[in-house]
């Protein structure tokens, strides 16, 4: 059987709740990230928060009943948090860059896939079925430089690591979205 993506818009994503977690337990207790299994208890907690954000999307790959993978994203806020990555992201890029990249955009908070579902094209339509109605194709998103499959991946489908270091050293890097107008239209430069 094929795995089907579904995309919710709201709650409608905490379902499919116990199955999120344990992608996301298997998913990052790989390096870099190497999560402790309560991390994945954690994270559940944070899922029912972020889906009440204005602008949350989600997305599951189920087979049958299982999740095989999920997405999450929603609206940044404006200015971004003071929490996080957000001041290093924001020390990185410069207050300009980050409230006309960043701010306003849709950031893709977590993609997850099980490591013996990797391959199968899941990663691609879940970040797909999350990023569609990015404002003004307003997308973006963190991750590990050290994700070195990870980064690949993004690179793959056309995304742009746009902090060169990335921010204080600590390994963390903003990528833009495909389509993101900064890319395409008359903007500040992109880090080299």
């Amino acid at each position: 059987m094929a795995a089907v993506v579904h995309r919710f818009a709201g709650p409608g994503l905490l379902a499919h709740r116990e199955g999120i977690r344990a992608v996301y337990a298997a998913a990052f207790a790989e390096p870099p990230w190497h999560a402790e299994p309560a991390e994945a208890d954690g994270y559940l907690t944070r899922l029912a928060a972020d889906a009440a954000r204005p602008g949350f999307a989600g997305a599951v790959a189920l087979d049958g009943e299982r999740v095989l993978g999920f997405a999450t994203a929603w609206t940044s806020s404006t200015p971004l948090p003071d929490a996080r990555s957000y001041p290093r992201v924001t020390a990185a890029l410069g207050a300009e860059r980050t409230a006309a990249w960043l701010c306003g955009g849709l950031e893709v908070d977590e993609l997850a896939v099980v490591p013996g579902a990797h391959g199968r094209g899941l990663g691609r339509t879940l970040l797909e079925a999350v990023t569609r109605d990015a404002p003004d194709a307003r997308c973006w998103l963190l991750t590990s430089v050290r994700a070195d499959a990870t980064v690949r991946f993004y690179e793959r489908l056309g995304w742009r690591q746009v902090t060169h270091p990335a921010p204080d050293g600590h390994g963390t890097a903003v990528f833009l979205g495909p389509h993101h107008p900064a890319r395409t239209a008359a903007a500040p430069p992109l880090s080299p």
